[in-house]
C-alpha cells in the first residue's frame, strides 16, 4: 500500500542477517506486514557464526526450520592438536550431553552462517515475505505514531523499526545510542572459508595448531566441502587475500599452499565485547549485533541475536494485531539486555581461557525470572523459566503442543477449573503428569518461557488481559 508515494509497512527490519530474518519469519507468521531491507546485494557469504546452541535449535524448530537445520548441519567434531606436522592428541572443547525428555538437543550444532540465512530466507518466502536487497537506509525520523525511514529506493513509513544491521549499525548511530565495550584480545584475527585437497586433511577432526604467532584452527563445516579457518595474529596484520590465506596455512600447518584449492571468503577483525546503552529509542528497537557484539569464542553472538528476535517478535505481534498494551514492548529491553550482558561476559571469559564452554554456553538455563512479565510459580518451575519439553498423556511432545504463535495453558496433574479464552490466541492442554513441571498450571509464552504459574487459575485472566487475550464470557 502506498500513500502520497511513501510506502507503508507495519515493521521495517533493517538487516537480513540471522536476527533480521528470524524476526521477519516470526512477524510474518503472525500476520504482521514486515519489510526487510538489506544494503548488500546478497546474503552474507561467510561461515562466521557457525555454532547453533541447543536453545537456538529449539527456537528454529518453532519457526518451522528444524528439519532443514538438522539436514544441513552436524555435531561439532572433536578437536585434534597438531605440532610439527604430527597429530598430538584429541580434545573436546564442548559440553556434550545426550538428549533428554526435557532437553531434546544436547550439544552444539555446526552450520555455516550463510546456510542458516538461506534456510531462514526460504522460510520467510514460504510464509509470503521477502528481502529487498541493495536497499540501504540513509536516514530516519520518528514521531508518536511511527517511523519514516529514508531508503535508497525511497521513503518508507512503518509503525516500528528494528535495527538488525550489525555491529556498525547505521540505525544505532543515527539514534545516537552509545555502545560501551572493551577489547577482548589485542591480537587481530582472520577468518576464512577454504577448500583443501581431499588427501591433504581429513574432515573427522577440528584441527588446531598453536605457536608463537598465535593459534590456527581448521574446522570442517557440515553439509559443505569447506573448512572454516580461524587464525590469531600476535604480530603483524592479517592478509585476507587468497594468496595471503594460502601462505598463512602453509606457514603454520603441514599443508602446502597448493593443498588449499580454493579460498571462498575471508575477513579480519579484532575480538571485542560491547553492549548498547539501551535497546530502544521510541519506536525503534536494536537487536542482534546492533545491540551487543561478542567475541566468537563460545558461539554466543548469533544465538543471542536470534533469541532477541524471538523475544521481540511475539510482543510486536500482540501490540499490532491483538490490541495488547504498548507497555508490553518495554519488556523487550528489560528482559534481553541483562541476558546479552551475561552472554558477553561468558564469551569474553571463554576467549581468555578463564571458563570452559559448559552448560551456560548452551543457553538452556537462560530465563526471565526477574523480568516484568514473570508472575508466580508452581510445581518444579518458576515463572520466567524456559518451558521444558516432555511427553504428555495424549502421546504428543510438549514442544509440538507449544509450536506456533499462540500462548499455551498447560495443566499438569490438576483438574482445576479454567477460564475460557480465544482458542486461537491461547490453547489449553491437560496432561496427567510431567516430571519436569510437577503439578500446577503453567502459561507458556509464545517464545517458550513460562509467563505465569499457579496452583489454580486465580489471577490468570488479569495477567492475560493487557496482552490482548481477554477472557471469553460464557453464555
Amino acid at each position: 500500500m502506498e500513500l502520497n508515494s511513501v510506502k507503508e509497512t507495519e515493521v521495517l527490519v533493517v538487516g537480513a542477517g540471522p536476527c533480521g530474518l528470524a524476526l521477519a519469519c516470526d512477524l510474518t507468521r503472525r500476520g504482521v506486514r514486515a519489510l526487510v531491507v538489506e544494503q548488500a546485494p546478497t546474503l552474507f557469504p561467510g561461515s562466521r557464526g557457525k555454532g547453533i546452541q541447543p536453545r537456538t535449535r529449539e527456537v528454529l524448530d518453532d519457526l518451522g526450520v528444524g528439519d532443514a537445520v538438522r539436514e544441513h548441519g552436524g555435531p561439532a567434531p572433536v578437536g585434534m592438536v597438531w605440532q610439527d606436522g604430527r597429530r598430538q592428541q584429541e580434545y573436546d572443547m564442548f559440553r556434550r550431553a545426550a538428549p533428554t525428555e526435557s532437553e531434546p538437543y544436547g550439544e552444539p550444532w555446526l552450520m555455516p552462517q550463510w546456510r542458516t540465512q538461506e534456510i531462514l530466507l526460504a522460510r520467510l518466502r514460504e510464509l509470503g515475505g521477502d528481502v529487498a536487497f541493495s536497499t540501504a537506509l540513509t536516514g530516519l525520523d520518528q514521531d508518536a505514531d511511527g517511523v519514516t525511514a529514508q531508503l535508497a529506493t525511497g521513503p518508507v513509513r512503518a509503525s516500528f523499526l528494528v535495527a538488525a544491521d550489525g555491529g556498525r549499525s547505521t540505525v544505532r548511530r543515527a539514534l545516537g545510542i552509545a555502545m560501551a565495550g572493551e577489547e577482548v584480545d589485542p591480537a587481530p584475527m582472520l577468518v576464512a572459508d577454504v577448500r583443501v585437497a581431499e588427501d591433504a586433511l581429513d574432515r573427522l577432526n577440528w584441527h588446531a595448531t598453536r605457536g608463537e604467532e598465535g593459534f590456527l584452527t581448521l574446522c570442517p563445516l557440515p553439509g559443505t566441502a569447506d573448512f572454516q579457518l580461524a587464525a590469531q595474529f600476535r604480530e603483524g596484520e592479517p592478509d585476507t587475500s587468497p594468496e595471503g590465506v594460502r601462505a598463512l596455512i602453509a606457514a603454520r600447518t603441514h599443508l602446502s599452499a597448493r593443498d588449499v584449492t580454493e579460498v571462498r571468503w575471508s575477513s579480519d577483525f579484532r575480538p571485542r565485547a560491547a553492549l548498547a546503552d539501551r535497546f530502544r529509542e521510541g519506536r525503534v528497537f536494536l537487536a542482534g549485533d546492533a545491540a551487543h557484539v561478542h567475541s566468537p569464542a563460545g558461539g554466543q553472538g548469533l544465538n543471542t541475536s536470534v533469541q532477541d528476535a524471538y523475544n521481540l517478535g511475539w510482543k510486536l505481534g500482540l501490540v499490532l494485531r491483538q490490541g495488547a498494551s504498548p507497555a508490553l514492548l518495554d519488556s523487550y529491553e528489560q528482559e534481553r539486555r541483562p541476558v546479552a550482558a551475561d552472554m558477553l561476559g561468558l564469551s569474553t571469559r571463554i576467549h581468555r581461557g578463564e571458563q570452559e564452554r559448559g552448560a551456560a554456553a548452551q543457553q538452556l538455563g537462560l530465563g526471565y525470572r526477574e523480568g516484568p512479565l514473570s508472575v508466580g510459580r508452581a510445581g518444579a518451575l518458576h515463572s520466567g523459566d524456559r518451558a521444558p519439553d516432555g511427553p504428555t498423556t495424549g502421546g504428543r511432545r510438549l514442544f509440538d503442543v507449544f509450536r506456533g504463535p499462540h500462548f499455551t495453558l498447560l495443566a499438569v496433574g490438576t483438574d482445576a477449573a479454567l477460564p475460557a479464552f480465544d482458542g486461537e490466541q491461547l490453547r489449553v492442554h491437560r496432561t496427567d503428569a510431567c516430571a519436569a513441571y510437577g503439578k500446577g498450571l503453567f502459561l507458556v509464552r509464545p517464545d517458550g518461557y513460562i509467563g505465569w504459574a499457579g496452583e489454580d487459575a486465580s489471577g490468570l485472566a488479569r495477567y492475560l488481559a493487557p496482552l490482548g487475550v481477554p477472557e471469553v464470557t460464557r453464555c
